[in-house]
């Protein structure tokens, strides 16, 4: 029996130390020493502090911002704590009455606004996180925007392009515009 139980806890040692601290500690310094910012939570910083990350949506609910997609995370929208879609398949009445409810405040935002509301702005994202909205529904609150924060509309839509992110290798995904940054940069315009 000792024979048996010698190599066995030799291995199991030695496996916890590879396994445990050897490989983590590698990675982290790999991961550090060729992308620090996306190591350690891709942060958006404003004057030196932190205001949020690339990475996770924050709720952004006044007239003069861009709203991102709608979260289904609880207690709170864009809870990274907690994490996940809602669950709720294309057939669910539960589902068509929410994106019915969200159309109708998007109409209510927007009174003028006849064009089609973008889809992801009355879906949520399979997270509930996502800090992304496609370039047509950052276009199609544009006029909101520029109308609360008093600018023309053509500024607006500068921002809007500059902060376009295009698809990745030019065909993969579609372009895709950061809510926060986009409305940092709204900011800085003040």
């Amino acid at each position: 029996m000792k024979t048996l139980l010698r190599p066995a806890l030799a291995l199991f040692v030695l496996l916890t130390l590879i396994t445990g601290l050897i490989y983590p500690l590698l990675i982290t310094g790999i991961a550090q020493g060729l992308f620090p910012a996306r190591a350690n939570g891709s942060l958006v910083l404003r004057d030196g502090q932190a205001v949020g990350s690339a990475l996770i949506g924050q709720n952004f609910t006044g007239p003069g911002y861009f709203w991102g997609r709608p979260s289904a995370t609880a207690p709170a929208p864009y809870n990274a704590n907690a994490s996940g879609g809602s669950n709720l398949g294309p057939a669910n009445p539960a589902l068509i009455e929410a994106v019915r409810a969200r159309i109708a405040a998007l109409r209510a935002a927007d009174p003028g606004n006849t064009a089609p509301v973008p889809i992801d702005l009355v879906t949520t994202s399979a997270s509930g996180l996502d800090p992304h909205i496609s370039a047509a529904a950052a276009r199609y609150q544009a006029a909101r925007v520029a109308r609360s924060r008093g600018l023309p509309l053509t500024r607006v839509l500068q921002l809007v392009d500059a902060h376009t992110q295009q698809p990745w290798l030019g065909w993969l995904g579609e372009a895709r515009v950061n809510v926060l940054q986009l409305n940092l940069a709204l900011d800085a315009l003040y």
